[in-house]
């Protein structure tokens, strides 16, 4: 088997990848990735070693060459987890959004067609739903209901996604988990930023009154789930990967700085966010029952993980902040 990774030096496509090259010795990864800001090669750089298995190719999904010319490597499976992804940033500008994350998974889409690939796993997001209650919890037939920039790109991708499905048949399927986190992450996303803000003694900026409550995904947990989907979903499947750690943002803002240990590191609330979705929780019976699969890893064990992950890498936070300075 071998499978192109869209967006493979991100947060979750990078550990996705080590992940397949672990749990599956006999599959090849092909990783196509443009290398914007979240896009870092040292996130797989520790994949150098394995040339027989693993390719990199700079490129864009929303260029049908990039696409086609790492299809051509002889592609059975895609796995999309391409996208721009920060919702603060698509506030301030969408536009990337629509084009990374609509036209880029509409090019992928025609190219599997075209080359009739295998199969077509696209990586969403809870965010598609909007936001909850304070009761009840988001199931796989809950309708859409995006309320920011870069949801609404993702639940539009989702729909090109299912229809490509039904309307020609193509072998696609659709993972959507909860807020992921864990090695890896982009230092501007909550709980990284948090974390090294608080190594260094800084304030730590909380939007709104820190009440907004997420369900918590370790990044390992989703790709247990992300695999079992690929090799045993069905076509025109979507499948919800929650955490079932719902916590709100100011308790997980007060345990990091905990974790941390910086006697100098305060949280500061800050005017919210637009449109800020106020609960995020996922029902993941479906994929218990479908694929045998349940998250393994407790918040608590999973975000003291991650703080002492943040640690011991401390030059690879260097390295980012010296590309976003120049």
């Amino acid at each position: 088997m071998k499978i192109l990774v869209t967006g493979g030096c991100g947060f979750i496509g990078s550990n996705f990848i080590r992940h397949v090259l672990k749990a599956r010795p006999e599959w090849k990864v092909v990783n196509l990735d443009l290398l914007t800001y979240a896009g870092n090669p040292d996130n797989v750089r520790d994949l150098d070693h394995i040339t027989t298995r693993y390719t990199f190719i700079r490129g864009d999904i929303a260029s049908a060459d990039d696409v086609d010319a790492a299809i051509g490597l002889g592609i059975d499976a895609i796995v999309n987890f391409a996208a721009e992804s920060h919702v603060d940033r698509s506030i301030s500008g969408p536009e990337q959004f629509v084009r990374t994350n609509v036209m880029g998974t509409a090019v992928l889409l025609e190219a599997a067609r075209q080359n009739n690939i295998n199969r077509f796993l696209q990586i969403s997001t809870d965010e598609v739903y909007g936001s909850l209650p304070p009761e009840g919890v988001f199931t796989e037939t809950t309708p859409l209901h995006p309320n920011n920039p870069y949801s609404a790109t993702k639940a539009a991708a989702d729909h090109l996604v299912l229809a490509y499905v039904h309307t020609y048949g193509l072998p696609a399927l659709i993972t959507r988990s909860s807020n992921n986190y864990g090695p890896y992450q982009y230092p501007e996303k909550f709980i990284p930023l948090f974390i090294t803000q608080a190594m260094e003694g800084k304030e730590c900026p909380l939007y709104g009154s820190g009440a907004n409550i997420r369900d918590w995904l370790h990044v390992e947990d989703n790709c247990r789930g992300i695999l079992a989907a690929l090799e045993h979903g069905y076509s025109g499947d979507v499948i919800n990967l929650g955490g079932g750690n719902e916590r709100a943002n100011l308790d997980v803002a007060n345990e990091i700085l905990l974790l941390v240990g910086n006697p100098k590191a305060k949280i500061r609330l800050v005017q919210d966010r637009p449109g800020h979705d106020l609960r995020y929780a996922l029902s993941s019976k479906k994929a218990k029952d479908l694929l045998g699969w349940k998250p393994e890893i407790l918040f608590s064990d999973g975000l003291q993980q991650t703080v002492h992950w943040y640690k011991q890498n401390q030059d690879w936070i260097n390295k980012i902040r010296f590309r976003k300075n120049h």
